[in-house]
């Protein structure tokens, strides 16, 4: 078992996540920017969090909001200059701070000057930088893969007579990792940010790197073909990634962390494993995928028997092996308080309360997204015009304008998942546009924010706020909440979600209820007498019940 003097750092740290388009504006414009990401400095140490983990900041023409970038070295004008961005690092670090910055490079925009040039001819440098085919006989794309944004993977560019790859928007064209010219580029691209002095990386995409070369038709799933097994956790993966380390990573003292769509705790170890020399944790998404009627599209909520024994799964199969990544939203999922507790304003601050503590008293690190530590909620869209995310734009296209589905049945699927509900700006007070920008911001705030916001909740003792901030004040006072077991109590509970940590000696009960309703419940009796870490109730551990969204953490030992 290790102890507190050999563990490394970020195993003991809380990353916040900023998307910084949402965050602060400091200039007026209605985007947010490095200025007033260092204007809030002071907040986030004072909510306690280690590290900062910044959406994409480089310069791009914003199809997908700054996942796709067209020059890696340079900051997006709209969020301010390189020297900002210097000033944002010095001070964060005076504060002990981390900055980890967003990789993107499985694919750039198509306007970084590499696929500019690569798309004029088929004999210039940069000619396989990208991934590129000819046409079916018939003038067809090379396959039938279909992009996570709609749409065909495949775009023809009659500049070059081909079509070229792209999992995403047409204007992300996937990299052809298996050039070495493109691993060397990216790889002395990550050492210069390194050299600047940040902290690490969270890797977009990065189990998509590697394709086969073989590009058969995928299975039909909705309307396009599957690229998933082709395209996900390719053939090299692993090898570049070990690459990457031995080139970059492992010269410095970082934090890593990679989105890896599909991976399972198997996979998830030969991406992490402490012994594999690539990656320092991975963030799985079994816990938030979502399979509806209409592929991710749904409103329906997954039972808690699935969504406890896919938690206690990666709790225990990595425990020794590997790190674990715990979260409950981020930029690219709804709000959590609207998909796993209960908005409703009677329990919305019980219920975020309630969610914190289950996740952040398990093994691994936690990530909070931004206006998560305030119990900020899912947005009440009105229309389709509401959307700003390429995806939604796209899904309501597809299934709605093409007749697959009637408007009335997509529409509580789509708003609930959408990922404008997390992109909304955040909530700082009571003031017009909820003291986010003095102008127009670029998208609309939450109407909930005089009622829901930052100031308010550092005036409230019994705040949202607050309970995060115990809870990681209680993750660097108490070994057992990083280095402890896990094990599953009452797993067939649909109300009940409770787990054990073990470190020695000592043993941590959790128990949390899901449902708005009182629940019998007794606690076992080795934890009589115990002493409560933090509770969302005053009095917990009430004789034979738990109230509705109670939760509480009792430790022995």
């Amino acid at each position: 078992m290790e102890n507190k003097t050999n563990t490394a750092w970020w195993k003991e740290a809380v990353v916040y996540q900023i998307y910084p388009r949402s965050f602060m504006d400091s200039n007026g414009d209605g985007i947010g920017d490095l200025q007033g990401i260092i204007r809030r400095l002071d907040y986030l140490k004072t909510l306690g969090v280690d590290v900062i983990w910044m959406s994409p900041v480089y310069q791009s023409p914003n199809d997908d909001n700054g996942y796709d970038i067209s020059d890696y070295q340079a900051i997006m004008e709209e969020f301010g200059t390189m020297e900002d961005f210097d000033e944002l690092l010095l001070k964060a670090h005076e504060k002990g701070l981390k900055i980890v910055m967003d990789l993107v490079v499985n694919h750039t925009s198509d306007e970084h000057r590499w696929f500019v040039e690569s798309r004029k001819n088929k004999d210039n440098p940069y000619s396989d930088y990208y991934i590129w085919r000819d046409a079916k006989e018939d003038g067809s794309a090379p396959n039938n893969w279909g992009a996570c944004f709609g749409g065909s993977a495949w775009e023809f560019d009659q500049k070059r007579g081909q079509y070229y790859l792209h999992l995403f928007s047409k204007k992300q064209p996937d990299l052809n990792w298996d050039n070495p010219k493109v691993r060397s580029e990216v790889f002395a691209m990550m050492d210069w940010w390194c050299q600047k002095g940040i902290d690490g990386f969270r890797m977009d995409v990065i189990s998509m790197i590697s394709k086969t070369k073989e590009m058969p038709d995928g299975e039909i799933r909705g309307l396009y073909g599957d690229y998933s097994p082709y395209c996900v956790h390719g053939p090299n993966v692993h090898s570049y990634l070990k690459e990457m380390n031995r080139e970059v990573l492992s010269k410095y003292d970082l934090m890593t962390v990679g989105e890896t769509a599909g991976v399972t705790p198997e996979e998830a170890c030969r991406y992490a494993g402490k012994d594999e020399q690539e990656l320092n944790m991975v963030f799985q998404f079994q816990h938030v995928d979502s399979c509806g009627k209409y592929g991710k599209w749904t409103d329906e909520r997954m039972p808690l028997t699935t969504l406890k024994a896919i938690l206690s799964r990666w709790q225990n199969e990595l425990y020794g092996k590997a790190w674990n990544s715990l979260f409950w939203d981020n930029h690219d999922q709804p709000r959590a308080v609207s998909r796993f507790g209960n908005d409703a304003p009677q329990w919305r601050v019980l219920s975020a309360k309630m969610l914190a503590t289950c996740l952040h008293l398990m093994q691994g690190t936690p990530y909070i997204y931004q206006g998560e530590e305030l119990g900020m909620t899912n947005y009440p869209f009105k229309d389709p015009e509401d959307f700003h995310d390429i995806e939604s734009i796209h899904a309501y296209e597809e299934w709605c304008k093409s007749g697959c589905v009637s408007h009335e049945e997509f529409w509580p699927c789509i708003t609930r998942i959408s990922r404008d509900n997390a992109r909304t700006p955040m909530q700082w007070d009571e003031s017009a546009q909820a003291g986010f920008t003095k102008g127009e911001p670029w998208m609309p705030v939450n109407p909930n924010y005089k009622e829901i916001n930052a100031k308010a909740a550092l005036e409230d003792p019994g705040s949202v706020f607050y309970h995060y901030q115990k809870l990681i004040a209680l993750r660097k006072q108490y070994p057992i909440i990083v280095h402890g077991d896990y094990k599953l109590l009452f797993a067939d509970s649909e109300e009940i979600f409770a787990y054990q940590r073990t470190l020695r000696k000592e043993k941590l009960l959790v128990v949390c209820s899901f449902t708005d309703q009182e629940t019998a419940f007794t606690l076992p009796e080795e934890f009589n007498g115990g002493r409560y870490l933090i509770a969302n109730y005053e009095n917990p551990g009430k004789e034979g019940v738990l109230r509705p969204y109670e939760a509480f953490a009792v430790l022995i030992g």
